[in-house]
């Protein structure tokens, strides 16, 4: 072998130092690289300066680089940079910066980024509290999610999505967000998706309960109704409700409901 065939890149040579600790000379050969606006490696040579200086604590420098591998537009490394700027941002609270470096990474459209943006986007939103823009990035990470092969970031957008539901008192339209990640979810995301739809069922089960009650029903199904919604509103942490309609049940101006109210509450004393 020559000599030439001998020599390491490099970047591997960089990439040695820097698992080495010795970040200084690391940046250097990769900061040259990067430099080099006609080197086959400027970009991928960008995105590891970024994450050199970054663990250097060059916060700025680390930004500088990544925004040079994003401009060569490169399908893996310029995704890789903007994931990286927006990362920076999302820890340091600039929600508006790292929403603007997402949608660079959606605008670079490498698939096997696509879904943790919108993933990322989503959760932004919901942090702003702009709802309506959450549950279109949550289901964008889906269905790029189930279609690009991360299909665990599918699900983890279907569950945050589902809570974000439940939280605003729409159960139906969680249980079918759920329900459709069900079908594409890995395995060991499934447990907690079924959880979180034994959940939706529970708060649907309490809407039908108290529709039950609502809408006149007679004595004994009144009463069941009743007695189901009291027992099962304590499994979704809502005690004091609970209480408001075991109350409403043992005082009911109906005595024929109320009697069999009271045998239902008293029969587990």
């Amino acid at each position: 072998m020559t000599s030439s065939e001998l020599e390491t890149p490099p970047l591997d040579t960089a990439r040695r130092l820097a698992e080495h600790g010795d970040l200084a000379a690391a940046a250097r050969i990769l900061g040259e690289l990067a430099a080099d606006p006609e080197g086959p490696d400027r970009a991928q040579a960008a995105v590891g300066l970024a994450v050199v200086l970054e663990q250097r604590g060059d916060v700025e420098g680390a930004r500088a680089a990544a925004r040079t591998a994003l401009a060569t537009g490169h399908p893996e490394y310029a995704a890789q940079a903007a994931c990286h700027l927006a990362q920076g941002f999302e820890r340091e609270g600039r929600d508006e910066q790292a929403r603007a470096a997402w949608q660079a990474v959606l605008g670079v459209g490498t698939a096997a980024y696509v879904p943790l943006a919108h993933l990322a986007l989503g959760r932004l939103a919901v942090r702003g509290e702009q709802l309506d823009e959450a549950d279109k990035e949550f289901r964008a990470a889906m269905d790029t999610g189930a279609e690009h092969g991360e299909e665990r970031l599918g699900a983890h957008a279907a569950a945050e999505l589902a809570e974000l539901m439940l939280e605003h008192g729409e159960p139906g339209a969680a249980a079918e967000v759920l329900l459709d990640a069900l079908d594409f979810a890995p395995g060991d995301e499934v447990p907690g998706l079924r959880v979180q739809l034994g959940i939706a069922h529970l708060e649907l089960a309490c809407a039908e309960f108290a529709e039950s009650v609502e809408g006149g029903a007679d004595a004994q199904t009144g009463a069941l109704a009743i007695e189901l919604l009291a027992r099962t509103l304590p499994l979704r942490g809502r005690a004091e409700d609970a209480d408001q309609v075991w109350s409403y049940g043992l005082e009911h101006e109906d005595e024929t409901l109320a009697a069999e109210v009271r045998l239902r509450y008293h029969r587990d004393a």
